[in-house]
This record gives C-alpha cells, sequence and structure tokens, in this order.
C-alpha cells in the first residue's frame, strides 16, 4: 500500500494514497497484503451473486467426485480478488481500467487457502491523446499459501501525472 502525508494546515494531516504515472518504474514488483483466507460463503455468494450455477463451486458432494476430490473457487472470485488487493498499489488514482489480457488460470484455489497477490510493472507509455496521463501495465500474479500460482494476467490502467489526480484538483 501506498501511503503519504498531506499537511492540510498546521497540525492537521490526510493522508493520501496511491501511485502517479511517474511513480512506477519497469521492473518494480509490488507485494500486495495482507493476504485472504476464502471461506466457503464467499465462494457461494460470489457464486450466486454472478448466477454461476455450475456445482463445482458449492456442492460438496459433486466435488468429491471431480478430479480435485473437492469444490473449486470461483475462478473470476480469484481474479477479482487479485484486482482488489492491487488496488492501493497499482490503481488508486487511476483514471481507468483499460483492459486485462492473457489471464491464465494454472492452478485451482480451493476454500480454506489463502490468496496473495503482486504485480510487476511490465511496461509504462504516456498517453498519445491524454498529455496528463500515462498507461501502466502490470503483470499480477496470485498465490496460495504454499506459493503455488493459482493465477496471472497483464492488466493496463490510465494513470495521471504528478498534479494531475482528480484529488489534486479538487483538493480532496
Amino acid at each position: 500500500m501506498v501511503k503519504n502525508i498531506k499537511e492540510i494546515e498546521p497540525g492537521r494531516y490526510r493522508e493520501v494514497f496511491g501511485r502517479y504515472y511517474e511513480d512506477f518504474k519497469i521492473g518494480d514488483i509490488y507485494e500486495h497484503r495482507p493476504g485472504r483466507t476464502i471461506t466457503q460463503s464467499d465462494n457461494t455468494w460470489f457464486t450466486l451473486l454472478t448466477m454461476n450455477q455450475h456445482p463445482i463451486h458449492f456442492d460438496e458432494e459433486f466435488g468429491k467426485g471431480t478430479e480435485f476430490g473437492k469444490t473449486l473457487v470461483n475462478s473470476p472470485f480469484t481474479i477479482a480478488l487479485m484486482v482488489g488487493m492491487s488496488v492501493s498499489d497499482v490503481s488508486q488514482k487511476a483514471i481507468a481500467n483499460l483492459g486485462w489480457t492473457d489471464i491464465v488460470l494454472p492452478h485451482p484455489l480451493y476454500v480454506g487457502d489463502t490468496l496473495y497477490a503482486e504485480s510487476e510493472v511490465m511496461d509504462k507509455r504516456e498517453s498519445k491523446s491524454r498529455p496528463d496521463d500515462g498507461i501502466v501495465t502490470v503483470k499480477t500474479t496470485g498465490k496460495n499459501q504454499d506459493e503455488v500460482i493459482v493465477a496471472s494476467y497483464l492488466r493496463s490502467a490510465l494513470i495521471p501525472k504528478q498534479g494531475k489526480a482528480v484529488e489534486d484538483k479538487i483538493d480532496y
């Protein structure tokens, strides 16, 4: 998590979060903490919320009959958690998410597993159409408590340059 303090008047401070475009360096890796232990309730609620009715996510007896021997965490839930975990380091100041590509799910995540994530800065460039902003691409990797990779993806976001974020303009 990126945390800065801004003095708004003598003896009074406000916390400011996130990175500007200039703060990103290609090759830097941000470890996102805390991790998140997945419960059956988490998995069931997400599965119901998204109308994914595949029994592998909520029917223990069905799960026992699969090659995995138990239910699996809904894959989009895994990705959503990884995105959420990365916000404070990657996109707290973002103007927009521009896309996710190369989503890979090499190993299942199970109820009871703890998910950890990290993001590596893969690329950055100034926006051609928005001179106050830049585009940053990160590769985010999710691992379980045993450091087994369970998911990864590339994500690009439009990030403001120093002094050009919404909170800079409105003194937020």
